[in-house]
């Protein structure tokens, strides 16, 4: 059985997120030997949104794929990126077709050997009512596999499992319900090596591995300053919360050393069954 390691990285949120994020992945990945590595990037611009620069300081870290969500269309001039850039994903179930939405929401690298897909989806509780996430994977897993079911190693005459070339999938979900982040992992659970919850910047401490093989958490956390409202300044989010008025919120200034959330799987490269998952 040949073991990767795939660690996916929660919300980088402002300066110091992105200055916590290269002070710490390049350390991470050497350390633990990390085969590769998703990070969301959707708060990188000063909190909403995200820039070339911004894309390009999160590759250089030891991202294989960067991931978004909503605030990713934020920023107009960035928009030629996720045309051209196959590692820098926008979520995929937001209408496409006639509509001609900017860039694409999945990505498929061999890297090492190893064939990896990474699906950025996003949620529709809570959110804005984009197309479903649950149809739109099928879709992509279907695109890529033949029919969507299809998650099991070929067995031999003599009952072996056969090594496969399947690939490893990794899903960012970037949705606010934890019910539909954690129904989305258990309906497609067995198709799927690894998938993280992001967008609510709160690491939760529910990984598990589920029945048919995928590793699971409700969501990632954030990567800078800890010491906020979900990066922000707290003052101000606790007048937004108290008095239902929209002040603008500011990235909270930072203290210190930031925090880098996520977490680490390992993955049986053959069967794309995950066989641990710790948080970051």
């Amino acid at each position: 059985m040949k073991v990767v390691k795939a660690a996916m990285i929660g919300d980088v949120v402002g300066a110091h997120g992105l200055e916590t994020l290269e002070a710490k992945l390049p350390a991470l990945i050497k350390e633990q030997n990390i085969d590769f590595v998703t990070v969301n990037g959707e708060n990188a611009a000063e909190g909403f949104g995200i820039t070339e620069t911004d894309f390009r300081r999160i590759i250089a870290t030891g991202a294989d794929v960067v991931t978004s969500g909503n605030h990713v269309w934020e920023k107009r001039e960035f928009w030629p990126i996720l045309e051209t850039e196959k590692n820098m994903l926008r979520p995929a179930n937001y209408p496409s077709g006639s509509q001609n939405i900017p860039g694409v929401g999945f990505t498929s690298i061999k890297k090492n050997g190893i064939n990896w897909i990474v699906i950025n989806l996003q949620g529709r509780e809570l959110m804005n009512p984009i197309d479903c996430p649950f149809l739109c994977f099928d879709n992509i897993i279907a695109m890529h596999l033949g029919r969507a079911s299809d998650y099991h190693p070929l067995i031999s005459a003599d009952g072996n499992a056969i090594p496969s070339t399947y690939p490893i999938v990794l899903i960012d979900f970037h949705a606010e319900s934890s019910r539909e982040k954690e129904a989305l992992a258990w309906y497609a659970d067995g198709r799927l090596s690894l998938m993280a919850g992001t967008h609510t910047h709160v690491q939760t401490a529910d990984e598990k591995i589920l029945p048919g093989g995928s590793a699971y958490i409700t969501d990632l956390g954030m990567t800078g300053n800890t010491d906020s409202v979900i990066g922000m300044t707290p003052k101000i989010c606790v007048e937004r919360a108290r008095k239902q008025v929209l002040y603008q919120m500011e990235l909270a200034a930072p203290k210190g050393e930031g925090k880098m959330q996520g977490v680490i799987a390992e993955i049986d490269a053959e069967t794309g069954k995950a066989i641990s998952i710790r948080r970051i």
